[in-house]
């Protein structure tokens, strides 16, 4: 897996970016506005960059390169609000060259052209993208591929001022470019990459307007503190920023899957929709971040919403967008893809991954009888002990490992793809994380004693372990454990109550936090310890929760364990604490996400619809699925970076937060419109597609608590990723 941009890639943003930060400036963009929106001086410009001659092939005259080029210039267009039709004048100029039309004015920024998205014939009356300022447009009419030069038109204020204009397209004069499929197919093509074009030019008003926020509530300060300091504030852009990078890295992924070949047609319009939605709400907060002053035209942040607002309405209503996806996943729609040239990602897990896959998924064929397979759940009730130790003398429970201990020795890649196929037969794979976690924190802080005692037999899958972090008046403020550990002899005594102890009704052993010191801050006087479970004193008693599993409250009455059992120094807890919190947050719930989108669709098909035919066929059901898919693959996208970053040893902060948040938050935005649009149906516990529906609405709020609440992560991806200040005392 490879998600960093090539050299040549690089240097040509970086190319753009500082020719568009002095050229775009802020206040050239005001003057533009002023004058119809349109800058004549930064078009020229970007024409001698070679902008408009870049996707046009060499064999016409251009220079040939790819949409991913493209992608990038349109992202630093949309940071700079870039006051011209770039990524459609991109793809008008691409479509004039493959059908031989005369390019020199075009390239050379001497005149404007941009696109028309409705087929004239049926749509002469056209809104078109910068119409005011431009001289041509490429349109479709019939069998047809035109070029319109642009006579008398209508101009008016409109929300964003960007030169938006009304033409009669069927009244001024056009030359025939191409007839016939082969010309309508890459006018068509060249619609799907306008798509990904102003995907990529949203995802840079959005991140924008979200850096110009963070940068505000650093500076602006209310009560004697940054603004940046209140959740209120800094939550909404951390969902943003983490919506911001899952928006990117979806359009790089579907050019990548057109270069590979595949039939990704649905992900287009997804593309585009979810960066539109994405770039209009963050706007929206990001000029509340600066309360009155962003309703001021004195602060360029109004720029950035009305910008982000108006660049995808020229289309129409992204609620079409949709609906077109809906009907290319679910009613048989096609469309002709672009050709995108070379796109240099690898966003595959690799061979490893797919070997050791194959593996796993034999192995369960092989092991799961028709007993075990009913056995399975999603909770700690799955756990099977024979077949975990099973597992472990293949090789396969621990395969992240090195050989001595037990594992293969697989990259995260492949370890993660082994984990997909655990999700794939409902294998619970709870027992397995919490103890190769406690297995991590003892190979680290370990003594030699508690290696040979509970590393080795944790190994040969002879014992599992459970967390014992959070108490019942702390929850997810883990550091202010109050359990006390007690200096005992030749080691400690333990007194205390812990909640939400999933498993250590199973478990052979607690990983422990515990209060060694009261008189030093909360942070600095914990203590970590492996309790057994079997330990006069230790007592459980089972917590049910809505989602059918079983969690626990443990308690600690006198519980002595040999110092051998303390993990790390005395009062230096936090140091193996947070080294476990690292290896527990870096995931995300895509694949539950996507199985949620599978099991409300497999309900839709058996749904009557009113006035006849299935759920699955309306327009409404197939909207509402194709919003959960874009939300699903975005959460992928996330997911993928936060393994590949810390693959690769990669600094990019935040990462491991964002793909657990935004994927908790919307699979249970999601899961709750899903079990609306399924009912009464998914009210039913009923085994199957109704069942999976039901448990994904209830199941889904325990994601975002899991392993630190959203409102935790928001703050950790609020300091790392955009700089604002500790909102958490």
């Amino acid at each position: 897996m490879d998600l960093s941009l090539k050299d040549d890639q690089q240097m040509l943003r970086d190319t753009f970016a500082r020719f568009l930060d002095e050229h775009s400036s802020m206040e050239r963009v005001r003057k533009a506005k002023a004058a119809g929106g349109f800058d004549r001086a930064l078009w020229q410009g970007l024409a001698e960059l070679g902008t408009f001659s870049m996707r046009v092939p060499e064999e016409a005259g251009g220079l040939g390169l790819g949409s991913l080029d493209a992608a990038l210039v349109c992202e630093e267009a949309g940071r700079t609000l870039a006051s011209g039709p770039v990524a459609e004048a991109i793809v008008a100029a691409r479509v004039i060259g493959q059908l031989g039309g005369e390019l020199d004015d075009v390239t050379s920024g001497a005149k404007v052209v941009t696109l028309a998205h409705h087929d004239v014939a049926a749509r002469p009356v056209q809104w078109i993208a910068r119409g005011a300022a431009a001289d041509l447009v490429v349109a479709r009419k019939g069998n047809d591929v035109v070029l319109v030069t642009i006579g008398e038109r209508k101009t008016e204020e409109t929300l964003a001022d960007n030169g938006l204009a009304e033409i009669d397209l069927g009244a001024a004069t056009k030359s025939v470019l191409g007839t016939g499929s082969t010309a309508t197919d890459l006018f068509a093509a060249a619609l799907e990459e306008w798509q990904l074009l102003m995907a990529a030019q949203l995802n840079g008003v959005a991140r924008q307007a979200v850096k110009l926020a963070a940068e505000y509530a650093c500076e602006r300060h209310a009560f004697g503190v940054p603004i940046g300091t209140y959740q209120a504030l800094s939550h909404p852009l951390a969902e943003f920023i983490s919506a911001v990078e899952g928006g990117n890295l979806l359009v790089w992924k579907i050019l990548h899957e057109i270069a590979a070949g595949d039939q990704v047609g649905h992900k287009i319009p997804l593309a585009l929709w979810f960066n539109a939605d994405a770039a209009s709400r963050a706007s929206i907060q990001c000029l509340r971040t600066f309360g009155g002053y962003g309703l001021t035209t004195e602060y360029d942040i109004h720029l950035y919403n009305l910008a982000a607002k108006a660049l995808p309405l020229t289309l129409g209503d992204p609620q079409r967008l949709l609906a077109r996806a809906g009907r290319r996943l679910y009613a048989g729609e096609t469309t002709t893809l672009p050709d995108v040239g070379e796109v240099p990602f690898d966003f595959e897990l690799g061979a490893e991954a797919a070997a050791l896959a194959a593996e796993v998924e034999a192995f369960f064929e092989e092991t799961l009888t028709p007993e075990l397979r009913a056995h399975a759940h999603h909770s700690w009730d799955g756990h099977h002990p024979e077949v975990h130790k099973k597992m472990a003398q293949a090789g396969l429970l621990f395969p992240e490992l090195p050989p001595e201990k037990g594992g293969r020795g697989v990259s995260p890649y492949a370890s993660h793809a082994a984990g997909k196929v655990w999700a794939k037969y409902n294998w619970s794979g709870h027992a397995k994380g919490t103890t190769i976690m406690t297995a991590a924190i003892i190979d680290a802080y370990g003594s030699d004693e508690l290696k040979e005692e509970v590393l080795k037999p944790i190994l040969a899958g002879e014992a599992i372990c459970s967390l014992g972090y959070s108490e019942p008046g702390s929850g997810s403020d883990v550091f202010a454990a109050q359990t006390k550990a007690t200096p005992d002899g030749n080691g400690w005594r333990i007194d205390g109550t812990k909640m939400f102890t999933s498993g250590a009704n199973i478990a052979d052993y607690v990983l422990m936090l515990t209060r060694t010191n009261p008189d030093v801050p909360k942070h600095k006087g914990l203590t970590m310890f492996i309790v057994p479970t079997k330990s006069e004193g230790f007592a459980v008693q089972p917590v049910y929760t809505f989602q059918d599993e079983r969690t626990n409250v443990t308690f600690y009455d006198g519980v002595h364990v040999p110092d051998s059992y303390r993990l790390g120094e005395v009062d230096q807890g936090v140091r193996a604490m947070s080294a476990a919190l690292s290896l527990e947050q870096g995931g995300g719930f895509s694949d539950e996400q996507f199985a949620n989108v599978e099991a409300a669709e497999a309900l839709c098909r058996e749904i009557d619809a009113d006035g006849g035919g299935k759920l699955i066929e309306t327009e409404a059901a197939q909207i509402r699925l194709a919003r959960a898919t874009a939300n699903a693959l975005a959460g992928e996208m996330l997911g993928l970076r936060s393994l590949w970053s810390a693959r690769e040893g990669r600094d990019l902060p935040g990462v491991g937060p964002m793909a657990k948040m935004f994927t908790t938050h919307r699979y249970m935005e999601d899961a709750s419109d899903l079990i609306d649009l399924t009912a009464p149906l998914s009210l039913s516990k009923r085994k199957g597609a109704a069942e999976a529906v039901n448990l994904a609405y209830r199941f889904s709020h325990a994601t975002t608590i899991w392993a630190g609440t959203s409102e935790i992560h928001r703050s950790m991806i609020a300091e790392r990723a955009l700089g604002l200040p500790r909102s958490r005392g």
